[in-house]
């Protein structure tokens, strides 16, 4: 599971490969905590490509509901169908209402798509942002990998998905939803395999320009920040000096591109507090 995981160009801990390799077998999901930017929804994108399988993405946020995330009927397809069954003069109520609720009309959501779809990868991204009321109809799909649609009866998934759900923890999810699922925690990582996840992912950056932008983004985190960067802010950061021509960096350039790995107005002024020779100083040296 590792290994096929790293030919993605995502590379994984022993305990993140260990859980991928138990949803697979056991068809459980795995809930992925941590902050944002430390990669829980490249690891869904990853798995799709190592199983070459098609990802289907779940947004989550206020207010969704079972009809955003799973199915709804086309009700503009139906009202033409009704018309056009007028116009050819069929008056037979029952026949006209069978018709209307075929399989045809229903257009299925990210949920249903996951069920019917053989294999795939359903990733439910930020749960923390969604409602009580939708975890537990999300625990109840889970649980039986089926859903029962009142004009069309149980729709059940041949191969259930392999699912990935995802926290920035700006809320507690229930333990209900955390009990059905395989648990890891994203920590952010250390320089040596930051410092492996942004050569992989940008290997037209110099190597030196990539050690010293993750030596700063390891010292930017321990500043007190509001939202201490993640890995997609240090990738981001070394794109955009080597977008500006650079193949190192200095503390002038550092300071000028901060908006690129620090997002609010209070951590980039306390960014301008680190003493960026120093670290640029320290960095490794990178032949």
């Amino acid at each position: 599971m590792r290994a096929s995981l790293e030919a993605t160009g995502y590379l994984v801990d022993e305990g993140l490969a260990v859980a991928c390799f138990l949803a697979l077998r056991l068809a459980r999901p795995i809930f992925c905590e941590g902050d944002a930017g430390v990669g829980k929804t490249a690891l869904a994108a990853a798995l799709a490509e190592a199983l070459g399988a098609p990802l289907i993405r779940l947004q989550c946020h206020e207010g969704i509901d079972a009809s955003q995330a799973l199915y709804d009927w086309d009700f503009p397809r139906q009202l033409l169908h009704l018309r056009a069954a007028e116009a050819a003069g069929i008056t037979d109520a029952d026949r006209l209402e069978s018709e209307l609720y075929d399989r045809r009309f229903l257009v299925a959501r990210p949920l249903l798509r996951a069920l019917e779809t053989r294999p795939s990868v359903l990733l439910v991204d930020e749960i923390d942002r969604a409602d009580d009321e939708f975890e537990a109809f999300l625990l109840e799909l889970l649980s039986e990998y089926a859903v029962t649609i009142p004009e069309l009866g149980t729709l059940r998934a041949e191969v259930p998905p392999v699912v990935v759900l995802t926290s920035n923890r700006t809320r507690e999810v229930h333990d209900a939803l955390k009990r059905r699922c395989l648990y890891h925690w994203f920590e952010h990582p250390g320089f040596g395999r930051e410092l492996a996840i942004v050569r992989r992912r940008l290997p037209g950056v110099s190597e030196r320009l990539a050690a010293q932008v993750t030596a700063l983004v390891q010292a930017l985190r321990g500043q007190d920040l509001v939202k201490p960067p993640g890995v997609a802010e240090t990738i981001d950061w070394a794109q955009a000096l080597d977008a500006l021509g650079a193949s190192e960096v200095d503390a002038e350039l550092a300071v000028s591109t901060l908006g690129s790995v620090l997002k609010y107005r209070e951590d980039v002024e306390r960014g301008r507090g680190l003493d960026f020779a120093a670290v640029l100083s320290g960095a490794m040296e990178v032949p």
